[in-house]
């Protein structure tokens, strides 16, 4: 597609059910929003249920709320069965929500926040939805990751909670790294029942609240910033929308923004780190999130040559600046 890929290329959703999680602000709203415009039944999966319906109330189409807290296994399981009532099929689930550069603090469940958060609990409600998806012709499970994924990025599997030390940066990199091994690794495992795609997404550098558990030397500068350095979450939101919707995107794509360094722009594919691509970390990964999430998924063991292979170097390939 040489054209730049907007909302108005969004196929019609009618007759299709969306899961957008963090979907009551910055790009869970936009992504939710557009995917109602053009027809969707979207849900809104969100922590405050009241902030959840002043969005929905903002927006057009079939729309509704689920309360789901990622910080809790038992919220995750909750939200899981009853969604399970209400639809008996999923057609997209959107990953979305996220915490950022947080103080030190552990989940529900005793997780470091944001491996807890960001991966794990997405981990874990993928896992109990996944069977809706499955009969599913043209299914997506699309993760939102981050260009922090490279910045001082590894998973730490001695220590993945950060109990003997911790550094909101690098724990962030951590968990954003995570969700790039999972949709990699879930893809594999999607890949012979042909049906449902696992791809991921990255924002660039977009303007949310993501951004107010910077250190203040950090926050300032980039407020000052912002108006050069940023775009908007409506712009941030299109990488998701185009991971989720354009029937061209395959399984294992990661989506980001075209501008220099995925900073800013229209959505292309990109690649990600040569460390998301490793296929024994994906899968060691797997194993360790399933022990600790107890969720197994509906998927048998993937074949060792069905991994995806890490793409050639390509313009863009590296991003830069604060991620979003």
């Amino acid at each position: 597609m040489g054209e730049k890929w907007t909302t108005a290329h969004i196929p019609d959703q009618r007759g299709r059910v969306a899961v957008v999680t963090g979907a009551n602000t910055g790009l869970g709203y936009e992504t939710a929003k557009a995917l109602a415009e053009r027809g969707a039944s979207v849900v809104l999966a969100v922590r405050d249920a009241g902030k959840g319906e002043r969005a929905a109330a903002r927006m057009r189409g079939d729309v509704t709320v689920q309360a789901l807290d990622l910080a809790s296994l038992g919220s995750v399981r909750t939200a899981a069965a009853a969604l399970r009532t209400r639809f008996d099929r999923i057609d997209l689930l959107i990953n979305n929500a996220g915490v950022m550069h947080t103080p030190k603090r552990t989940t529900e469940d005793g997780f470091e926040m944001q491996f807890g958060t960001n991966h794990l609990g997405h981990f874990a409600l993928t896992g109990l939805l996944l069977d809706l998806m499955l009969p599913v012709p043209g299914s997506r499970v699309v993760t939102v990751s981050s260009t922090g994924h490279r910045i001082r990025a590894a998973i730490h599997f001695d220590d993945l909670q950060w109990e003997r030390s911790y550094s909101r940066i690098a724990a962030y990199g951590q968990s954003k790294l995570a969700n790039l091994m999972f949709t990699y690794e879930l893809q594999r495992r999607l890949a012979p029942h042909g049906t449902t795609a696992a791809l991921a997404a990255h924002p660039g550098v977009s303007s949310t609240e993501l951004a107010r558990n910077l250190p203040a030397a950090l926050r300032l500068p980039i407020t000052w910033l912002a108006p050069l350095l940023t775009q908007s979450p409506a712009m941030g939101a299109l990488p998701t929308l185009r991971a989720a919707t354009d029937p061209a995107a395959l399984g294992g794509q990661y989506y980001g923004p075209g501008g220099r360094r995925e900073v800013r722009g229209h959505p292309r594919p990109v690649t990600s780190s040569q460390e998301s691509y490793e296929a024994a970390a994906q899968q060691r990964l797997w194993a360790v999130s399933e022990d600790l999430t107890g969720v197994r998924f509906p998927l048998a063991g993937p074949e060792r040559n069905a991994c995806p292979a890490a793409p050639r170097e390509s313009p863009g390939r590296r991003g830069a600046g604060s991620p979003a």
